[in-house]
């Protein structure tokens, strides 16, 4: 299913960041987004020469790598089955803050799901507009189901219909994460892929149960979250969870190497690591990436 449009504000135009990179129209490029940790703290001030990549076990030349620089399309999913409504209103109640964590020219968009998902407000580089959308979740019908990997499979398709493709993509999404059956997670991650969008998740689980409890015949954003390199977190406090994640989304990498040649829609894997120096100077470094892409189709 599509998503269900509610209401649509105006889109700000995008203007192009003096610091993004140029590279030649002839070449395709793969970008790789990854989070760099150590000890669950963000290592920052990495270069190309610091990563390597192999894309379908072949080594690859790292063009470009930047942090911070690109400009970020964001979307907001929000989880408005009936056990979410709490853990929402918090959220919206510390939106001010954590939007601060953004940068000018970032864009947000806001949508919400149970059992159908819904665009409540499309990408907007206006943050008070967002703010202003956050402050209305309040008056949001919560309950029925929660399907989260067809949400997240709708999010992925508006994403692909975006024009801008210089923009970092993510997703992410405030759920308890149990969820019923609705789309397959193949299919899901292909489009994800396919759309270059990281999942991140911030994740409402009731006291003593982990992040990775399951329960049988369900659905999770784990293994999506996983594959597009996304990073989840415990959200019991969802204020200071939204803060601090929005604030490790923008602190990312993007890492550009040149595409091999490929048939137009098939996968490709990606495997994205550090190099052996600076795994000396981090012992407990962990890189979060995407790990494949789906080959474009030809522009011409």
């Amino acid at each position: 299913m599509m998503f269900r449009f509610l209401r649509l504000f105006a889109l700000a135009a995008a203007c192009a960041c003096a610091q993004d990179p140029v590279f030649r129209t002839d070449v395709s490029l793969v970008r790789v987004d990854a989070q760099v940790t150590a000890g669950g703290a963000i290592v920052d001030e990495l270069g190309k020469d610091d990563f390597t990549v192999q894309d379908n076990g072949q080594p690859r030349t790292i063009l470009y790598c930047s942090q911070e620089e690109e400009r970020l399309d964001l979307m907001l999913l929000l989880d408005i089955s009936g056990s979410m409504e709490t853990s929402v209103r918090r959220l919206a109640a510390a939106s001010r803050a954590a939007l601060r964590e953004l940068r000018p020219g970032d864009r947000v968009a806001v949508a919400d799901f149970n059992t159908e998902s819904f665009l409540i407000a499309g990408f907007n580089d206006d943050l008070g507009e967002v703010q202003k959308t956050l402050d209305r979740v309040v008056d949001l019908r919560f309950g029925g189901g929660t399907h989260i990997l067809s949400a997240i499979y709708d999010a992925a398709g508006y994403f692909l219909k975006q024009q801008d493709k210089q923009r970092r993509r993510a997703i992410l999404i405030l759920t308890d994460n149990f969820g019923q059956s609705s789309e397959s997670e193949k299919k899901v991650v292909n489009r994800l892929w396919a759309a270059d969008v990281v999942v991140c998740g911030l994740i409402v689980r009731p006291r003593g149960q982990t992040l990775e409890f399951s329960w049988p015949g369900g659905e999770d954003m784990l293994g999506v979250a996983e594959k597009t390199g996304g990073e989840t977190v415990n959200a019991n406090d969802p204020a200071q969870a939204f803060r601090e994640m929005l604030r490790r989304i923008r602190r990312r990498y993007s890492l550009y190497y040149e595409m091999p040649p490929g048939k137009p829609g098939t996968v490709r894997r990606v495997a994205l690591d550090l190099c052996r120096q600076v795994k000396s100077r981090y012992p407990k470094v962990e890189v979060l990436a995407r790990k494949g892409y789906v080959v474009p189709k030809s522009k011409n």
